[in-house]
């Protein structure tokens, strides 16, 4: 069965490293109506670029204009869904029926791809938006395994099915949450989430004001609305079995290392899952060298639970460097991203790599003279690999104990 494997793309760089890593797809929006508005998003003369890279590769961009537009923004629409059908983009991603209607009209050679904003928790409306002329749906995140192959199993063969299989949950429903508009006036329905669920709370009396009363559970803990990342790397076999047609990954507004390595990690799980054997525990500890929360299944087998000590990302692993250009003998040109020297032990990742660790020798700096440290960030200096590397494959080492 052939499944694809879509990565978020906030940016040019977050692009580059999700195709170059292994996506199939990519998803990411414009300069408007798409539901991060804090990620670097794609300027029109931006979004031309990323179609043309991507479509050189075989590689599939979906934009999101999924937010929940107001009176005064719905003018603007008809415009911008030309715009990114003449861009080239292959689908469109959209929660609000309005959007979807006049992208029907306004960007008919659009495929139209129905946001996991919409609630689909049933076969029956799943069959309803394939009516109206959807050709797929991405699921509610609330639907577990069973639920799933039931919807598949319903529903028209020509709709597909596409399901988050990894990154940060909300404790709303579907994504849809006024906390963040009602203690901040950031709209998360139009993508300004402030993420208060993840803020330390406390009690306070109203007769004594400044006097703050911590609010225990069980363990001391205060972060009651804190979600866990979800995580299903090690069940890709049960996703394919139950007729997912695209695997997604959250995350537009992190960071590139995050869409390199998280986009590796699922490419090897899917491509053993497809060739029928176990995957290497090499790719599954990847997902623990990014930042992330604790993780859990989300909602596939049944409540994933909060973790409720403390919002902190798990923050393991740093970038040191990107691989620019490398010869066949190892030595490679790379650009700085956070400081190392000589003796450090660093490991090197890359796109079909696995990683690999090595000691630093001595480096040198453009003119060809002995580096002992790189200093400068962005700075461009030769170092010896322990075997050749393509380019964006990456330095990083561990900031602290497992």
């Amino acid at each position: 069965m052939s499944i694809e494997l879509l990565s978020p793309a906030g940016d040019m760089e977050r692009l580059r490293m999700a195709v170059t890593y292994g996506a199939d797809a990519v998803y990411l929006a414009g300069s408007d109506f798409g539901m991060r508005a804090f990620a670097g998003n794609f300027t029109p003369d931006q979004l031309r670029e990323a179609v043309a890279f991507c479509h050189a590769r075989g590689v599939k961009v979906h934009v999101t204009c999924n937010t929940m537009p107001r009176n005064d923004e719905v003018s603007r629409l008809p415009a911008w869904l030309e715009l990114i059908a003449d861009a080239g983009v292959d689908a469109v991603i959209m929660a609000d029926l309005g959007v979807f209607a006049l992208a029907g009209k306004h960007a008919p050679g659009l495929k139209r791809h129905v946001s996991t904003q919409a609630g689909v928790t049933n076969y029956e409306v799943a069959r309803a938006w394939h009516d109206l002329g959807a050709d797929r749906v991405i699921l509610a995140r609330e639907l577990s395994l069973e639920e799933v192959a039931e919807l598949r199993a319903k529903t028209p063969k020509a709709l597909e099915i596409e399901a988050f299989v990894h990154g940060a949950m909300c404790v709303s429903y579907s994504g849809r949450c006024l906390l963040s508009n009602y203690m901040t006036g950031r709209d998360a329905q139009r993508g300004a989430c402030a993420q208060p669920c993840r803020y330390k709370y406390a009690l306070m009396e109203e007769k004594r004001p400044g006097e703050y009363f911590p609010v225990y559970e069980e363990n001391g803990e205060t972060f009651i609305m804190n979600s866990r990342d979800m995580c299903m790397i090690d069940h890709i076999p049960e996703l394919m079995e139950a007729g997912v047609d695209s695997l997604k990954i959250e995350g537009r507004a992190k960071s590139a290392y995050y869409a390199a390595v998280i986009t590796s990690a699922y490419r090897h799980a899917v491509d053993a899952a497809q060739a029928g054997v176990p995957l290497s525990s090499v790719w599954r500890d990847e997902v623990e060298k990014v930042s992330h929360r604790h993780y859990s299944t989300g909602f596939w087998f049944g409540q994933p639970g909060q973790f409720t000590e403390d919002a902190r990302y798990i923050r393991d692993y740093q970038v040191c460097a990107v691989v620019e250009s490398c010869a066949p003998d190892g030595r490679a040109v790379c650009s700085l991203r956070n400081k190392f020297r000589a003796g450090d032990t660093l490991e090197l990742i890359g796109p079909g790599l696995e990683p690999v660790s090595f000691q630093v020798p001595v480096m040198a700096d453009a003119d060809g003279f002995p580096l002992e440290e790189p200093r400068t960030p962005q700075m461009k200096f030769t170092l010896q690999l322990p075997h050749p590397a393509p380019a964006l494959s990456l330095l990083r080492r561990q900031v602290s104990e497992p």
